[in-house]
């Protein structure tokens, strides 16, 4: 694994008191918050879902959509004080003149939408990079899920990220995935085989009709399970937008906390998706490069007591 080659060690902010609040009735919890914490901006509140902050009957929820009814006890837990924000968020895993590589957080989109333009991993590493030099630009290569966890990879310069994105199917050589799916599998690996098409409401879907659609390719281990979860080791032969999230609800287990594709648990209250490895050769000069992060800590505790 390529470790970052940077770190600065800055000085803590106060810390503030936590909050405390109580659902009177029915909402999703970012209308709850931003409702509560009228004083504070809409950007403000959401980076406290980011960084893990909100609590919801004593478990960190950063989904922003997630369902409260009345009754629940609702905290904001400030009583640390927060690291600056690059080093809380930006977990830099490799970083020279031409890529930068990041452990991206669940909850942290990619790159701007319409609906948030200012939270995003590319503004983030875009303000990094600034610092050092104003003139810095970032240039987004490929992307993960808002609630994706794991390695992603910017450019630093217009001529790598099209060296990268013109030929990122012979450049990287492994991609691979953690990933929390709900029941047990009878076949404990397999390779699943599909076409992918999008419908006008932006959900993929499989189509086992060769050449209706974009090809997906995905292979899949399991390496620990439960009586209600699988833990797979993913590897992917092609990277098609919800490619997996689509194929684990093909074969009847979805990942978990995906609603928008079948998945009826949120244990982790967060999806169920981490990418842990990215190894590939640079264009540039053909080197091989890995980079590697750890399972979040959430997936292991799941599995502490697997099935015998």
């Amino acid at each position: 694994m390529i470790k970052s080659q940077t770190g600065k060690t800055q000085k803590k902010t106060a810390a503030k008191p936590d909050v405390e609040l109580t659902v009177t009735e029915p909402s999703g919890l970012l209308d709850f918050l931003l409702l509560r914490l009228s004083n504070r901006s809409r950007n403000h509140v959401k980076s406290l879902l980011v960084h893990r902050e909100v609590v919801v009957d004593g478990a960190i929820v950063t989904q922003y959509d997630y369902p409260l009814h009345e009754g629940q006890k609702i905290r904001i837990n400030q009583s640390a004080a927060r690291e600056p924000k690059e080093k809380n968020m930006l977990d830099i895993l490799y970083e020279d003149g031409e890529i930068i590589v990041i452990n991206k957080p669940a909850g942290l989109l990619s790159v701007a939408t319409d609906q948030e333009k200012q939270l995003t991993a590319y503004r983030l590493i875009t303000e990094y990079v600034r610092r050092s030099d104003p003139r810095s630009r970032i240039f987004i290569v490929h992307r993960l899920d808002r609630d994706t966890s794991g390695v992603l990879l910017f450019a630093k310069s217009e001529k790598m990220k099209q060296a990268l994105q013109n030929n990122w199917s012979d450049l990287v050589l492994e991609r691979c995935y953690a990933a929390i799916v709900e029941g047990t599998l009878n076949e404990k690996s397999g390779r699943i085989r599909s076409w992918l098409k999008e419908t006008k409401t932006h959900v993929m879907y499989s189509s086992h009709k060769a050449g209706d659609g974009l090809e997906a390719i995905t292979n899949y281990e399991v390496t620990s399970e439960t009586a209600e979860y699988s833990l797979l080791d993913i590897h992917l032969e092609t990277g098609r937008k919800n490619q997996i999230r689509v194929h684990m609800n093909d074969i009847g287990h979805p990942v978990t906390g995906d609603k928008k594709y079948g998945a009826k648990t949120d244990p982790l209250k967060r999806l169920g998706l981490h990418a842990y490895r990215l190894k590939l050769k640079r264009p540039d000069s053909n080197q091989v490069m890995c980079f590697e992060t750890q399972l979040p800590k959430s997936f292991i505790s799941l599995f502490k007591k697997p099935v015998p």
